[in-house]
């Protein structure tokens, strides 16, 4: 798997996703927790998404409870959470695992040993970027606001390529 396209996963609402409509778009994906130091960086993600959503940008939330158990809610939890606290508007995927033998696909592609950026997930809040071909072209540290200026640096070179 060379690139996200190839993967499937669920929303929050339990629908089907297939990464492959987002082919021609930039993807920003982040691992998520309602219980976390930097769970206030939904706001900085919502506001990402409010910016450049209209340049086909979509954010994908992939909420994970491995890290000090900081997600876990059930689905309804964390979609009720984050609505009303972060009006988050952006995609959110259902719970998944991002490191260990249960990994998600999209973390073994993202992470993995033939990652572009290997190495497991060191917490929550750890961000992705994802060429409008589906190939992953920066991490970004748990720590990282999501509108650093870095980020916001490589979102428009993503959106302009």
């Amino acid at each position: 798997m060379s690139n996200i396209h190839t993967i499937t996963l669920n929303s929050i609402e339990d629908k089907s996703i297939e990464l492959s409509q987002y082919e021609g778009k930039v993807v920003f994906i982040v691992n998520v927790a309602s219980q976390c130091g930097l769970t206030p960086q939904y706001s900085g993600l919502q506001s990402l998404y409010e910016k450049y959503s209209s340049q086909d940008l979509v954010i994908l939330g992939v909420p994970c409870n491995q890290f000090a158990g900081q997600e876990p809610g059930t689905a309804n939890e964390i979609k009720t959470f984050c609505e009303p606290s972060f009006n988050v508007t952006f995609s959110l995927t259902e719970k998944v695992d991002v490191n260990g033998d249960n990994r998600h696909a999209l973390y073994s592609l993202l992470a993995g040993d033939d990652a572009a950026y290997p190495g497991d997930i060191t917490w929550n809040f750890e961000k992705f970027l994802i060429a409008k071909d589906g190939t992953v072209i920066e991490r970004f540290a748990p720590q990282t606001e999501p509108t650093a200026d870095e980020v916001i640096s490589a979102i428009e070179k993503a959106i302009a390529a």
